[in-house]
C-alpha cells in the first residue's frame, strides 16, 4: 500500500467546487483533521460561508473565487494557495456541472461547457499544480471523476464524454509522473450521491430530474479524499453500484448500454414534467448551498434509476457465474489434453 501522508495536520490541501456538496464535505472533513484549506468556487459568499466554518475547527481557511474553465484563474488559485501557506499537498479538482437529456436537445455551445467545465476544469488544475509538486517531489492529486466514468450515462452524452476523457488523462497522467514516488494521481468514482447538483444541472429533458437509492452521502464520498491523501490510489469507487458499473460494462459493454438505455428512456416517459433549465452552466445559481440535497429522505425506494442500479448488479452477477464455470470447464479439458506418459518398454511384457 502507498502511503503519502502520516498526518494531515497542517497540510494544505486546495479542493475545487467547494461552496457545496461534495467539495463542501470535503472542506470540513480535511479541516477536522487539522489540514489548512483552500477553497474554490464560483459563488463567493457560500465559499466564504464554508471558509469560516473550517476556520471554527481551528485550521486556517483561504477563500478564492475561481472559474475553473479558466486557465488562468485557476493558475491564479495556485499562486494564492503558495502565496499564503507557501506549499500545497493535495489538489482535489472536485467541480463538475451536469446536463441532462437529449444531445439534440442542447445547442454545441452549451454541450462544450460541460466539457469545459469537467475536464478541462481538472486539466487546469493539473497544470497548475504539477510544477508544484515536480518541484518537491511529493503531492497528491485527486480527481472527483464519477460512475459515468466507467460506464454511459444516457441522455448524459456530453457528461460521459467529460468523465470518459477525465479517466483517460488521469491514466496517461499517472504514467508520466510514475517516475516520482512522492507524487500520486488519483481518481474517485462516487455512485449516486445527495448532492444540490441536482438542482444545479441544466436539464433538457423534461422531466423532472429525481436520484433514486442507493444513494451516498457527501461525506462518504469526503472520507474517501481523505483517505486517499493517507494511502493513495489509482482509482477507487464510493458504493456498490460504481464497482458493478465498471465491471459489467468491462465485461458486456452492449448488453449493459441497452439495459441503462432503456431505463433512462423509461424514466423520462414516466417522470414529473419539468421546463427546461440551464442550470449552473453558466452563471453560479443561488441554490442548493449545503453539502446535501435532501434528496435522502424523499428519495423513491424503487424507480428506474435504482432499477438500472439492480440489473447492472444482475450483470455483473451473471458474469461472474459464467466467468467461474468457464473456468472450471477450461480446467477439466486442459486436464483431459494433458499428454500421458508411455509405458516404459523394460516392464512391458515380452511377446
Amino acid at each position: 500500500m502507498k502511503t503519502a501522508f502520516q498526518s494531515l495536520t497542517d497540510r494544505v490541501v486546495v479542493i475545487t467546487g467547494a461552496s457545496s456538496g461534495i467539495g463542501r464535505a470535503a472542506a470540513r472533513a480535511f479541516a477536522q483533521r487539522g489540514a489548512h484549506v483552500v477553497l474554490a468556487a464560483r459563488r463567493e459568499r457560500a465559499l466564504r460561508k464554508v471558509a469560516t466554518e473550517c476556520e471554527q475547527l481551528g485550521v486556517r481557511a483561504l477563500a478564492v473565487s475561481t472559474d475553473v474553465t479558466d486557465a488562468d484563474a485557476v493558475a491564479r488559485l495556485a499562486e494564492a494557495a503558495m502565496a499564503a501557506f507557501r506549499r500545497i499537498d493535495v489538489w482535489i479538482n472536485n467541480a463538475g456541472v451536469g446536463l441532462f437529456g437529449p444531445f439534440a436537445g442542447a445547442d454545441l455551445r452549451t454541450q462544450r461547457r460541460v466539457i469545459e467545465t469537467n475536464l478541462f476544469g481538472a486539466m487546469h488544475g493539473a497544470a497548475a499544480v504539477l510544477p508544484i509538486f515536480l518541484e518537491r517531489e511529493q503531492g497528491v492529486l485527486i480527481t472527483n471523476v464519477s460512475i459515468g466514468g466507467w460506464a454511459p450515462v444516457p441522455f448524459a452524452s456530453a457528461y460521459t464524454a467529460s468523465k470518459f476523457g477525465l479517466r483517460g488523462f488521469l491514466a496517461g497522467l499517472r504514467q508520466e509522473v510514475a517516475h516520482v514516488k512522492g507524487i500520486h494521481i488519483c481518481g474517485v468514482f462516487p455512485s449516486v450521491v445527495d448532492t444540490p447538483g441536482y438542482q444545479h444541472a441544466a436539464n433538457v429533458s423534461g422531466a423532472q430530474l429525481r436520484p433514486a437509492r442507493p444513494l451516498y452521502s457527501a461525506d462518504a464520498v469526503a472520507e474517501t479524499f481523505v483517505a486517499l491523501a493517507y494511502e493513495p490510489r489509482d482509482e477507487v469507487a464510493v458504493g456498490w453500484p460504481a464497482r458493478l458499473a465498471r465491471n459489467a460494462y468491462a465485461l458486456a459493454p452492449a448488453t449493459t448500454e441497452r439495459i441503462a438505455g432503456r431505463f433512462f428512456r423509461t424514466y423520462i416517459k414516466n417522470a414529473r414534467p419539468a421546463p427546461r433549465a440551464g442550470g449552473n452552466l453558466f452563471l453560479p445559481v443561488s441554490a442548493g448551498a449545503g453539502s446535501s440535497g435532501g434528496w435522502r429522505k424523499g428519495a423513491a425506494p424503487w424507480t428506474s434509476a435504482s432499477a438500472v442500479s439492480w440489473a447492472l448488479l444482475a450483470i455483473g452477477l451473471g458474469f461472474l457465474g459464467a466467468g467461474v464455470y468457464a473456468q472450471r470447464v477450461s480446467a477439466n479439458r486442459r486436464h483431459e489434453l494433458e499428454p500421458q506418459p508411455l509405458p516404459d518398454p523394460a516392464s512391458s511384457p515380452a511377446y
